[in-house]
Parts: structure tokens; sequence; C-alpha cells
């Protein structure tokens, strides 16, 4: 699905990928409100897939007027609050023994020259500037941890057990600490928000690739064609958008 608004372009994608039979992934494109999330559930199949939908949903009943401070401030209220609602264990039974339900969440707020990039997990944010990649969000997992300590190489991280491992999600805990980075939009920006199950099937120089073509449509087909012929074992999901 492609959107169009005066100021901004943007594209989203999220499918199953080729070994999942279920879709817990959730992605919002908002353009015309200077919104878009990425979502990926946890907890098995229903509750990840109702994790990550009640924060699509929640996110996208929140009102667009307001300066970029206010509707940061309401986005994150919302994302506390979902936290509170997805803490509260759910019944275990014998059809769903695992209780645990929560969601990454990764999100793109704009107004005017202004943006603000919120998260909490593994999903990212990409930044794609004059030729240049960046990679705005950083992981909260446990791989992570030990690479910031210095414990562990991006290439041991890769092949560690706990490499899926999340030190934070909605819902993971009672309190949900969001990071937080805003910044100036530039002409030409192009951004990327994506689920674990894309950047994992491509290299940096892939996803830059893409994201080089002329139109955010042209970049979110590039980036599903090279992932889906890898394995793509996880949920697929992405959000390309332009100024």
């Amino acid at each position: 699905m492609t959107s169009i608004a005066s100021a901004w372009r943007s594209a989203a994608r999220t499918e199953a990928g080729k070994v999942r039979t279920r879709n817990e992934d959730a992605v919002l494109d908002r353009p015309q409100q200077g919104l878009w999330v990425v979502a990926d559930g946890m907890g098995g199949h229903q509750n990840g897939a109702l994790a990550s939908r009640l924060v699509v949903d929640s996110l996208a009943a929140l009102p667009d007027a307001g300066d970029l401070a206010q509707r940061l401030a309401q986005l994150r209220q919302c994302l506390h609050e979902l936290n509170r609602r997805l803490g509260q264990t759910p019944t275990v039974t014998a059809a769903h023994p695992d209780p645990v339900i929560g969601s990454t969440v990764v999100a793109l707020l704009a107004s005017g020259a202004r943006a603000v990039c919120v998260w909490a997990g593994d999903s990212r944010c990409y930044l794609w500037r004059a030729g240049r990649l960046y990679q705005l969000s950083r992981d909260h997992s446990l791989v992570q941890e030990l690479i910031d300590a210095q414990q562990l190489t991006a290439e041991q991280a890769a092949q560690h057990p706990a490499a899926h491992a999340l030190t934070r999600a909605v819902g993971a805990g009672e309190q949900l600490v969001l990071d937080i980075l805003e910044f100036e939009v530039l002409p030409g920006d192009s951004f990327l928000l994506c689920s674990d199950g894309l950047y994992q099937e491509l290299a940096p120089q892939a996803l830059g690739a893409a994201l080089s073509l002329p139109s955010a449509a042209q970049a979110l087909q590039r980036l599903f064609e090279q992932a889906l012929q890898g394995p793509a074992r996880d949920n697929l999901s992405a959000v390309v958008i332009r100024r």
C-alpha cells in the first residue's frame, strides 16, 4: 500500500515470510498525520499478533493536532498505558500456555522539518542521507548489551543463542522505558522502519541500495524481493518514508 501527502511519500508492507504461517507484525502508514509505526509481537501466535495490532491501532487513534512536542507526549502516554494493559498477565490455558504478551515498537513522528523516532525493542529505524546509511535506533536486546560491554563482536553476536532476547518491549515489564531521538529532516532524506525479520535478511549495503531508488514504493519492493530470496524464517515488515 502506497500513501501520498503533500510533504511526505511513504509505502508500507508486512507479510508472514516463507516459514511462519501467521504474521505477528503490524505496520502503520499515515503520511497525512506524519506518523509511521512498525510493531513486532511476541508471546506466541495469538498473543503476538494481538499485541502488535493493539500498538498500531492505539497509535493510529491519536489526534494529529498540536506541535511535535505535544504529539510526542501523547504518543508516549499511549505506549505507557498499553504497557500497563499488556502487562496484566493473560489467563493461562491448555490451548494458550504462554502467558507472555508484548510487542516491540518503532515509530517515526514528523512535523514540518522536525521528526522524532521513538522505540522499544529491536525493530529499527534507518536514515538514508546523502548516499550514506545511518541506524538511528539502537536495539534493546541482550546481544546489544554484550556488544556495548565489548564482551561480543558483531560477528559473534549474530551467532549467539540469545540473539533474539529483548531487554525492552511494550508489555514486557512493569515500567516501559522508551528511547527517543529528535532531529532535523533534510530534503531528500529517506527513512526505513523495519522488524528484525527484514533487516536480518539483508546487509546494510542492500538496505542502502534499496533506499537510493527513486520512490518509496520502488525501495519497498526491492527490500522485499531481496529478503524473500533468502530463508525469510521470520515475519517481514517495513515502512519506507521520503520527504
